[in-house]
């Protein structure tokens, strides 16, 4: 087991030792990045006070069908989510489909993320529907999800995403078995998060540029984990999953991302090996990855006796922004893969080795 566990380790660290000097030019936060962005434009800078720097139009279907339901849903009246979810063409009663829940991160609304990750395109050719939930000004300023802080808050902020989920299982057309989470910066934080939490919710989970879960109780401890300088309360969470397995894992990190430094993923990742250690044989292998003009990545895979355990895409190149996105959204880089199809390859193998 010593030597098994030294393969994966090993791989771990020699792609994070890559990225270590992308984490030490680490000195801006979101919102600077932000009132850059928004100094550039004058319909961004309007949109300050609202805590979103470029917010999306209502998110329409298309001539090619789907369609877009709008709703609020929560705990109660103190405890309410704006939310958008997409339907593709065909969802019924009789044709259930699968389904993603999207988190946007810090300065985005749900309607802006919609239209960064193209989720009706994407939907409407993998026939998958997309649930967008959207933070509160009112739950913070900044429109982050409260991926760190005091545990009520954090249970807080969980519940409410799981009670939309639920509520959307129960009243769509959702295979309510096939339910995944994936997210960006602090969306892609609480979709660990999230998984932590409620494991046997998600067939897997992915995070796009986010923080390393479980790893920050203060604001001073969250801009520790943003620079790659904390690591995840692996004890404190072993303890509270038992003897529940954890849902595979995607993470995508660009390597020249100053927002949240690359380290971030590599201790994602590490906090999912570590709570499956013992469990089984973890095996490892790496694989580049290229594609005409868009950005270069490296792919580790982790597989648990044999089966998807967790996968590391390192994006050379990709700051903080939406791997593939569209470019009139912030924090989004039509030069990167397509991240949400990217997901959606690992999805649909996590969802073969668990039927």
């Amino acid at each position: 087991m010593k030597r098994r566990k030294q393969d994966w380790l090993g791989a771990l660290f020699a792609l994070s030792r890559s990225t270590t000097r992308a984490g030490t030019r680490l000195g801006k936060t979101v919102g600077k990045i932000a009132a850059k962005q928004a100094k550039s434009s004058g319909k961004a800078a309007r949109h300050a006070l609202s805590g979103v720097i470029t917010p999306g139009p209502k998110p329409q279907a298309g001539p090619r069908g789907g369609k877009w339901l709008e709703g609020r849903w929560g705990l109660g009246p103190m405890a309410m989510r704006r939310y958008w979810l997409y339907l593709p063409p065909g969802a019924s009663a009789r044709r259930p489909v699968p389904l993603i829940m999207l988190l946007h991160g810090c300065s985005q609304d749900a309607a802006g993320f919609a239209a960064s990750t193209r989720a009706a395109s994407f939907g409407r050719s993998k026939q998958v529907a997309l649930l967008l939930p959207e933070q509160a000004q009112e739950a913070n300023p900044q429109r982050c999800w409260n991926w760190f802080g005091a545990d009520a808050l954090v249970n807080l902020e969980t519940a409410i995403l799981k009670s939309i989920l639920d509520h959307v299982c129960t009243t769509q057309p959702v295979r309510a078995g096939q339910c995944f989470a994936m997210g960006i910066s602090a969306g892609g934080a609480m979709s660990l998060t999230l998984a932590l939490r409620y494991p046997q919710a998600f067939v897997a989970v992915a995070s796009h540029s986010g923080a390393a879960p479980n790893s920050a109780g203060t604001l001073l401890q969250a801009g520790q984990t943003l620079r790659g300088r904390r690591l995840p309360d692996v004890e404190e969470l072993a303890e509270r999953l038992g003897n529940q397995h954890l849902p595979p894992l995607l993470v995508l990190h660009g390597d020249a991302d100053l927002v949240v430094a690359p380290p971030n993923g590599d201790a994602s990742v590490g906090l999912w090996l570590t709570l499956a250690t013992g469990h089984g044989t973890i095996s490892s292998s790496t694989t580049e990855l290229a594609r005409g003009s868009r950005y270069p990545c490296v792919r580790v895979d982790w597989k648990l006796d044999g089966k998807p355990l967790a996968r590391l895409l390192r994006i050379r190149g990709l700051g903080h922004a939406w791997s593939g996105g569209i470019a009139s959204q912030a924090f989004s880089d039509p030069r990167g893969p397509d991240a949400l199809r990217l997901a959606w390859q690992y999805f649909s193998t996590c969802l073969t080795a668990s039927t």
